[in-house]
């Protein structure tokens, strides 16, 4: 039976956590406003930066008299079996309920980029494949199964997904992300968001806002992007998965935007997120980074002022573990230094989480209902489609692939036999079995090479690695040369190794000098071109890297994005040609190792020009992908009268047939573009605004229309406002950025309109049979 109010079931959330927050000490409100790391490493190198010095020691018993905000990674710090780790959690969950005077207990949280973050746990695709899809429900089915295993252990929030717009793919952190172009971002982003929300699971969006466009490609380093780069690129994604996907939680970012920590900006945190958005939900620190306002911002000099810049900014919650928001903001709100109200407002948003996730029932119990299987045969098959569709046939110039069954085949390369090469930085074995040698993988993952024989099992497949990932030893070229000359066909897979603060190639804190293949791969690619064997190149990264040496040398290039357990498959799939490719570019492939930063979203002065000898070209542009098959596009048509479009709410159709020509099964990816030739400021020449994948049998073909609206071509102005201007504009459909098939031309007229917090900010698509 119910005996108070917050405990009651039928009142409103909000009057239920009124009544519990007025009940509570200035200590049991605080302590819901920080996590604790237990199984965080105080000595040495730890998962996470200055995760050594930022750990601070606490008497576990004594703190949680007081209550907890949150418990972080109980599985993803160490390899944790999960059956023990489940009913470990539930243990320490009764705990901290029966240690308070109100039984409240703690949030836990995992990291989930690529899947759940733990031990025997599904690897799936890193985000920059999900991007290469183009195939948002995949991805929502994918983000609802994690959010299932996170809520079968007792997680209750993943720290996913990553929106941060792609604008230097020096970056290491360019993996987890899901592109470079913010509408691909955007709707991808959504779709992972409304599945792991589906699944009762607490999707936190990072990084808010601006990590990606740190200078120079380092990681955590000052960002100097401009207003309107910031308004039209950096924010859209965010605003998208907070609006169409529902997310209930924020991460404020590392860095700083012209001398402004994130985490202190209450502009960025509250006025824009909040007031200006809408968001109720709850705002966390990434890793340290309250701390990191003394520490590496020096915006506060001690933990103290740390801790009132971000709670007055908007920051909710101290992650990982308390180092600010605990005794040094206890002392400071005492001494009358900050605000109770600061803290009433911060507990006030915890609460009602907690209150949402129902752990503030009086029939909360930590053991969860369903059984506990991480790796099931459904997430696998999954995993095996997401790997399919994102990987991308760059070239097949004379139709070297797929292989012939009975070929000779020598497999070069550093990435061919390593199960690693199919997974980036935040999957469990990359990002902590590291720590715990001989520990095994937990999963099966089976490699390029395993899998290609399997795939061709009459071809005589031979392998030898050349040379490893990044360093300089070119001792084994001399045997890949030999292999490769034995052969019809030499598969040279290369590629990166994900890693974490310097110790890979691509990860967190592994930011690149420039877009070379890591160490001597470049060579060794040069030697076995050099044999007159065709070569075929398979490229295992977490960024894109600069292919222009090896333009037209190549019988065939196939990119994947650290395509997860079952990419190896995948990849040998699309070789031997039981995988039709369909996986898109969401970031452009390079011809130049220098000349970056640069994406597609550029103005007149970032094209090439006369202006200067450097020509920034793409090899490869956004959206580019080939196909086994063909298809045609026809009876191009556009409905309503465009010169009549109205600014404020003017909408437009615009649709063609797409024909599936050849003699196989496949997928095209139909993209809509924007060109805005006049502007009040410079705009980017074009930029995606729709896009439907459509799958088709030989012969089939369907009708697919686009409902442009006018708030699709809003814009930031020389004030800052977002308006729609009165004008003519292009909608190109497009199989890339620079594949131009069809185009509308369209005349806005009216005035000048600011469209409102409502606007809309997708493009719909219908597809129907033809």
């Amino acid at each position: 039976m119910t005996t108070v109010p917050w405990r009651d079931p039928a009142l409103p959330a909000a009057a239920r956590v009124e009544d519990l927050l007025a009940r509570m000490t200035l200590e049991e409100k605080t302590a819901q406003l920080y996590g604790v790391w237990v199984g965080a490493d105080t000595d040495g190198e730890g998962v996470a930066p200055h995760q050594h010095d930022m750990t601070s020691a606490y008497d576990w018993d004594e703190l949680i008299t007081h209550g907890l905000g949150q418990l972080t990674r109980p599985f993803g710090t160490a390899p944790v079996d999960p059956g023990l780790g489940t009913r470990s959690l539930a243990r320490a969950q009764r705990r901290i309920a029966r240690a308070g005077r109100f039984g409240v207990p703690a949030l836990a949280h995992e990291e989930c980029l690529a899947g759940f973050t733990a031990w025997q746990a599904t690897a799936y695709p890193v985000p920059l494949a999900w991007g290469a899809t183009f195939h948002p429900e995949l991805v929502e089915e994918m983000a609802h199964r994690i959010g299932h295993d996170l809520r079968s252990v007792g997680v209750h929030q993943g720290l996913a997904p990553v929106l941060d717009v792609v604008r230097d793919p020096r970056w290491g952190r360019v993996e987890e992300t899901i592109g470079e172009d913010p509408y691909l971002v955007g709707t991808i982003g959504a779709a992972y968001v409304r599945g792991l929300e589906s699944a009762g699971v607490v999707a936190t969006l990072k990084h808010f806002a601006g990590y990606a466009s740190s200078a120079g490609a380092r990681n955590l380093a000052p960002v100097r992007a401009g207003v309107r780069e910031f308004a039209d690129v950096t924010l859209p994604p965010f605003e998208m998965a907070l609006r169409e996907g529902g997310a209930r939680s924020v991460m404020a970012a590392y860095t700083e935007t012209d001398g402004v920590p994130a985490s202190a900006d209450p502009a960025l945190l509250t006025g824009l997120l909040r007031e200006d958005w809408g968001f109720t939900g709850t705002v966390v620190a990434d890793y340290f980074g309250i701390g990191f306002l003394e520490s590496l911002h020096r915006v506060a000099s001690t933990p103290a002022e740390a801790a009132h810049a971000a709670l007055l900014a908007g920051i909710d919650v101290e992650l990982p573990t308390l180092k600010c928001y605990g005794e040094p903001l206890l002392d400071a709100v005492r001494a009358g230094e900050v605000p109770e109200a600061l803290v009433d407002r911060a507990a006030r948003r915890v609460l009602l989480q907690k209150c949402e996730l129902g752990l503030l029932d009086e029939d909360w119990t930590p053991e969860p209902d369903t059984p506990v299987d991480l790796d099931s045969t459904g997430n696998r098959v999954l995993a095996r489609t997401l790997a399919e569709e994102s990987v991308v046939l760059l070239d097949n110039p004379d139709g070297l692939l797929p292989l012939s069954p009975d070929t000779r085949v020598a497999v070069v390369g550093p990435r061919a036999a390593d199960a690693l090469a199919m997974l980036g930085c935040y999957s469990f074995p990359s990002h902590v079995l590291t720590h715990h040698p001989g520990k095994p993988t937990g999963i099966d993952i089976p490699t390029v090479l395993e899998a290609l024989r399997a795939e061709l099992p009459d071809a005589k497949v031979t392998f030898t690695e050349g040379c490893d990932t990044a360093g300089p030893d070119t001792g084994g070229f001399e045997e890949a040369v030999a292999r490769a000359a034995e052969a019809d066909v030499c598969i040279a897979v290369l590629g990166d190794r994900a890693g974490l603060f310097g110790r890979g190639t691509s990860g967190e804190g592994c930011d690149a000098t420039d877009l070379s293949l890591p160490g001597v791969q470049g060579e060794l690619l040069d030697a076995l071109v050099g044999t007159g064997v065709p070569v075929v190149l398979v490229l295992l990264t977490g960024r894109p890297y600069a292919l222009g040496r090896w333009q037209g040398r190549l019988g065939a290039v196939v990119q994947a994005f650290f395509p997860g357990e079952e990419g190896g498959p995948a990849v040998a799939g699309v070789l031997s040609g039981r995988v039709n490719p369909s996986g898109r570019l969401p970031v452009s492939v390079p011809r130049l190792p220098g000349g970056q930063p640069w994406t597609y979203l550029q103005p007149p002065l970032g094209l090439a020009g006369e202006v200067s000898n450097l020509d920034p070209t793409p090899l490869y542009a956004f959206g580019h992908g080939r196909s086994y098959t063909t298809f045609a596009w026809t009876d191009f048509t556009g409905t309503g009268e465009p010169a009549g479009l109205a600014t404020d709410d003017g909408t437009y159709d615009i649709s063609l047939t797409v024909r599936n020509t050849g003699d196989r099964e496949g997928a095209e990816v139909v993209q809509l573009y924007l060109h805005d030739p006049v502007a009040s400021v410079t705009r980017p020449d074009v930029r995606l605004i729709g896009y439907r994948r459509v799958r088709l049998a030989p012969g089939a073909a369907a009708r697919v229309v686009f409902r442009f609206h006018a708030d699709l071509s809003a814009f930031t102005d020389r004030s800052g406002r977002r308006v729609v201007e009165p004008g003519v504009l292009e909608l190109r459909l497009a199989a890339s950025s620079t594949d131009v098939r069809h185009t509308a031309h369209l005349t806005l007229t009216g005035p000048l309109h600011e469209p409102g917090p409502d606007r809309r900010l997708l493009c719909g698509t219908e597809v129907s049979e033809a």
